[in-house]
């Protein structure tokens, strides 16, 4: 919906500003202030350009050709791309059985909801290569605030609001150089625009830094097994979209083959 008056850049600016301001104005009410160590700046503007920059500008370019269902449940496919990133970071641990198995079902999976056999239907190459490097890119962006955004022990309104204005600053250019494409949105996008900017953008990102300081990058990571559900009931509901029979069930094997990986479901059970 966004995508009525912005190009790209444009949507992945709104909702990183909207979410800096939101979260700004939280961190300054609780009485917390921005993290000045020039160190954890630089790892915080990585994390930024891995969880908001990238993926901001990749999602919304995909969905200039393939509907948000179709999005929201390769988004599935997150705590897979995390578990990668992590053996990859930790070369000297090796994968274990579970975890080749579930990365298996997962690939299976990701194939199934692209309907490989027909060719991807009408869904662009280039748009599913693209969404997923930006999945790819929140597989780096958890275990990477993990090892070294974690260990620096700051407030977590402090590390997202840091998260969200530097992720804001890096695009400002891109948003002038090419962020509007309409001066003259409706309503029903000015909110929509609103709702992922200050929730998508704010909220969820507050939480989920919550969630991986409790749990872990893998736990937190987990959380997208909500999205295909939620992207499907709102794609429906308010864009008409049109789901078939292999998206939903792919979309379930990338879930089985991601909770097998992280032992969520025991295979010798």
């Amino acid at each position: 919906m966004g995508l009525e008056f912005l190009t790209p850049f444009g949507v992945a600016f709104v909702r990183c500003s909207l979410g800096a301001l939101t979260l700004l104005a939280i961190a300054r009410i609780r009485g917390f202030k921005l993290p000045r160590d020039r160190r954890a700046q630089l790892h915080i503007w990585v994390v930024a350009i891995f969880l908001n920059v990238i993926p901001g500008i990749f999602y919304a370019l995909a969905e200039t050709e393939i509907t948000s269902v179709l999005a929201g449940i390769i988004n599935a496919v997150t705590p897979l791309m995390t578990l990668i990133a992590i053996l990859l970071v930790n070369r000297e641990e090796k994968p274990k059985s579970f975890q080749v198995i579930g990365l298996f079902l997962g690939f299976f999976g990701v194939l199934t909801v692209l309907g490989a056999w027909r060719g991807f239907g009408d869904n662009p190459l280039w748009a599913i290569l693209v969404l997923l490097s930006a999945v790819a890119c929140y597989g780096i962006s958890f275990p990477y605030t993990r090892k070294y955004v974690m260990p620096l022990q700051l407030q977590p309104e402090s590390i997202v609001s840091l998260q969200l204005l530097l992720a804001s600053i890096t695009l400002l250019p891109l948003f002038l150089f090419n962020g509007v494409s309409s001066y003259s949105p409706d309503s029903d996008a000015l909110l929509a625009m609103a709702a992922l900017g200050i929730f998508g953008s704010g909220f969820a990102y507050l939480w989920n830094f919550k969630v991986m300081e409790l749990a872990g990058s893998a736990i937190a990571s987990s959380v997208t097994y909500l999205t295909p559900v939620v992207a499907i009931i709102v794609g429906v509901i308010f864009l008409n979209e049109k789901i078939t029979w292999n998206e939903p069930v792919g979309a379930l094997v990338v879930l089985l083959g991601a909770a097998i990986a992280q032992e969520r479901i025991r295979i010798k059970r």
